[in-house]
């Protein structure tokens, strides 16, 4: 079985620093990633046989971390996710009386996501963006957007309300286009 790419060092390599990446990002705390990307490794391999080839390797492998993930979060999570209203500070420059885009802070046009998915940087600065996040937002948006929970399953997971979870949803969606604006599309901060 030498071809199998789990038993590839550079394979694995490569593998282990992108999920490490991810779920650092996650998870906020070093030692719990290494602990789940060691966890999620283990799984694979002594579940090899499990794989069938409907996605790739890379793709199964991450996909397992991303449960060992949610484990760890929904052992971790019953800490406080509440909305704190002094995060709004700043956000009610961008909207008018009437809750629409002020005219100043209007969304300046973007490449299209096809040019921008097309280009690495600009996952580098949306990663150091989402990093950025404080910490209850970053998580429910990554386990919204990247991860693919519904409301319901979040809300279960992090012990929350689900007016709680919007709004730290939107607070997120704001923050990232502030720094992707600010960092990447060169909009006035």
């Amino acid at each position: 079985m030498a071809s199998d790419p789990l038993h590839d060092p550079e394979f694995l390599t490569s593998l282990r620093r992108d999920m490490l990446r991810f779920a650092d990002m996650q998870l906020r705390n070093r030692e719990q990633a290494e602990d789940a990307v060691q966890e999620a490794l283990t799984g694979a391999l002594s579940g090899r046989e499990k794989f069938a080839s409907r996605a790739s390797l890379r793709t199964w492998v991450l996909s397992i971390l991303k449960n060992k993930i949610v484990d760890v979060l929904r052992r971790k999570v019953r800490e406080n996710a509440t909305v704190n209203p002094e995060n709004d500070e700043g956000l009610q420059g961008y909207f008018n009386d009437r809750e629409h885009w002020a005219e100043d802070t209007r969304p300046s046009e973007w490449e299209t996501p096809q040019q921008a998915m097309e280009n690495k940087q600009f996952w580098e600065v949306f990663e150091a963006c989402l990093y950025r996040l404080p910490e209850a937002s970053g998580r429910i948006f990554t386990m919204r957007e990247v991860l693919g929970f519904d409301t319901d399953e979040i809300c279960q997971t992090l012990d929350i309300t689900t007016n709680n979870c919007w709004v730290q949803l939107h607070r997120a969606r704001l923050a990232l286009r502030a720094c992707l604006g600010a960092n990447w599309f060169g909009e006035a901060a």
